[in-house]
């Protein structure tokens, strides 16, 4: 269990899908990535707290707020950050799972005259 944690796992950290874009593909891995960003307010005030991500989960800096000393917090998702809230934003990428598309294709043949060339149509489901 204790080398598990030693040894280095080679995910992707899509490093290079870009930041100003709704969704991308990652030209590393193929993932279709969407960038979102969140911010963390208090459960009570409201007020906007800072935060980081902890194991791939949002959390606030603070167990408590400086406002007003509550430990409830929400995490609220932004389309795009204004520039009041750019200091308090958290980015992050996530992968979107994606649904495997099955192709069928169909020969048609006419059975009058043999020579005449085949036909491929194609039909997804």
């Amino acid at each position: 269990m204790f080398l598990n944690f030693l040894i280095k796992k080679h995910e992707c950290q899509h490093s290079r899908v870009p930041i100003d874009v709704d969704e991308a593909y990652c030209p590393d891995c193929g993932a279709l990535i969407k960038n979102k960003w969140f911010l963390v307010r208090c459960g009570c005030c409201n007020i906007k707290r800072d935060a980081h991500i902890h194991y791939d989960e949002i959390e606030p800096d603070t167990k408590f707020c400086p406002n007003c000393g509550g430990t409830d917090f929400y995490i609220q998702e932004l389309e795009n950050p204004n520039f009041t809230d750019v200091r308090y934003a958290i980015f992050k990428k996530i992968i979107i799972p994606q649904q495997k598309q099955t192709t069928r294709q169909i020969w048609i043949e006419k059975e009058d005259n043999l020579l005449e060339e085949r036909k491929l149509i194609g039909y997804r489901k």
